[in-house]
């Protein structure tokens, strides 16, 4: 009686390690948000008598917007979407069919007294609509580091802001390619001129926890619910 009861707690503990397992979020790549620290390249000995220095990176005649792997510059986050879909299905369908009694030798086939006429009718009606809209907005700034330089001068930026408050964190990351044209003179750039923008923003906390539905709603409410 003993191992009876062993095996169907131990039986129990892995249905509800499997079914936590379904539900738990996919964890995401740290490594695509992580910055590329440049390899610095080493330096010639410096050449006595001379004006300028290879080591001393002196550009005269050039900007202060991001252009090299390792420079910095500041993503200004404007980002408002808003999309809306609705549908309307009406269908009916009616169908009526009668079939006469057939006749043999001139008389009329009979059944119980009565003429073996017969009928089939149908109706069938479906009504369905849907209605669905969905808006989002996010404004703020994040600085980023330049990860890569393309073969075209494009550069690959990523970056991230980890913000902690009294009741959690808040994290927000971007990664994407921007072109050197469209980096502002205060080295900036909207996030809508960012291609192949991968932007999240997400919080823990008590504040994240009590907006979060349990394991067990959420099983629910998922797609392996039968009801």
């Amino acid at each position: 009686m003993s191992c009876f009861r062993y095996l169907s707690r131990t039986s129990l503990v892995l249905a509800l390690a499997m079914l936590a397992g379904c539900v738990m979020p996919a964890r995401h790549d740290e490594q695509q948000w992580a910055a590329t620290m440049p390899v610095e390249p080493t330096a010639p000995p410096p050449t006595d008598g001379s004006i300028y220095h290879a080591e001393q990176g002196m550009e005269l005649f050039n900007d202060a917007r991001a252009h090299r792997v390792g420079d910095i510059l500041t993503i200004t986050l404007v980002e408002s979407t808003q999309a809306s879909k609705k549908a309307t299905t009406n269908t009916s369908k009616k169908d009526s069919s009668t079939i006469s009694a057939p006749s043999l030798l001139g008389h009329t086939l009979k059944v119980g007294g009565q003429t073996a006429d017969s009928s089939l009718n149908g109706d069938r009606s479906f009504d369905g609509s849907g209605d669905s809209s969905q808006s989002n907005q996010l404004n703020g700034s994040i600085t980023v580091t330049v990860a890569q330089r393309l073969s075209n001068g494009n550069l690959l930026v990523r970056g991230e802001k980890l913000l902690t408050i009294n009741q959690g964190q808040e994290l927000i990351r971007i990664a994407g390619i921007v072109r050197p044209q469209d980096i502002l003179q205060d080295n900036s750039v909207p996030s809508t001129r960012v291609a192949d923008a991968q932007i999240a923003y997400t919080g823990k906390g008590a504040l994240a926890d009590s907006n979060t539905q349990g394991w067990l709603s959420r099983f629910f409410s998922s797609k392996w619910m039968p009801y």
